[in-house]
């Protein structure tokens, strides 16, 4: 189970507002989190907190709903709306950060995934979904950086500098989404 189940209106009719408002309000979340920017002069990929948005879009909404919500995003991004750390277009895609911007939506698919299958209510689970998450927004951005920066540097520009932050976004997203079950579950909603 996962919080969009839990929240799900009963009546049909409101089920598919619930739907659109979640997607929405997910690439809505995923667009103010990559205005927590900070740029590092040395490679061409920023601090965000995009990737701790990601995350926990994948663990709120499941595997279709979190990858639907990046799919959005992606698309407001490429139709000029300034979603991304940078501001927006189709070049922003096309650029040295495009990977990691592909990746989230796979990112979310997998986060997604393991929280479908019930690994987001236990913190150790949770954990190791916000890791593979992590690793997967890594393959693809990494595999797309190499492009623009060579293999020598790839590792050095791409993942080295981001590996602490990675891994408090990684624990804030574990803790998140356990206290909200624990949350959930006192307040009679959610099932443990």
């Amino acid at each position: 189970m996962i919080y969009a189940e839990v929240l799900q209106p009963s009546l049909k009719r409101y089920a598919l507002l619930c739907e659109f408002a979640l997607v929405v309000g997910g690439s809505l979340f995923i667009a103010l989190a990559a205005r927590i920017v900070t740029p590092l002069p040395f490679t061409p990929v920023p601090i965000t907190g995009q990737t701790l948005a990601v995350l926990l879009v994948g663990g709120l909404l499941g595997s279709k709903r979190g990858a639907l919500t990046l799919l959005l995003y992606l698309g407001e991004g490429v139709a000029g709306l300034p979603v991304f750390a940078k501001g927006g277009g189709f070049t922003y895609l096309m650029g040295p950060t495009g990977g990691y911007l592909v990746g989230f939506v796979a990112a979310a698919f997998v986060v997604g995934l393991s929280t479908d299958k019930g690994w987001g209510q236990r913190m150790g689970t949770t954990f190791l979904a916000m890791f593979l998450g992590t690793v997967t927004i890594y393959a693809f951005g990494l595999a797309w950086l190499v492009n623009f920066v060579g293999g020598k540097r790839v590792l050095s520009l791409g993942f080295y500098p981001f590996i602490f932050g990675d891994l408090l976004k990684m624990a804030l997203a574990t803790m998140l989404l356990s206290s909200g079950w624990k949350i959930l579950g006192w307040m009679g909603l959610g099932e443990r």
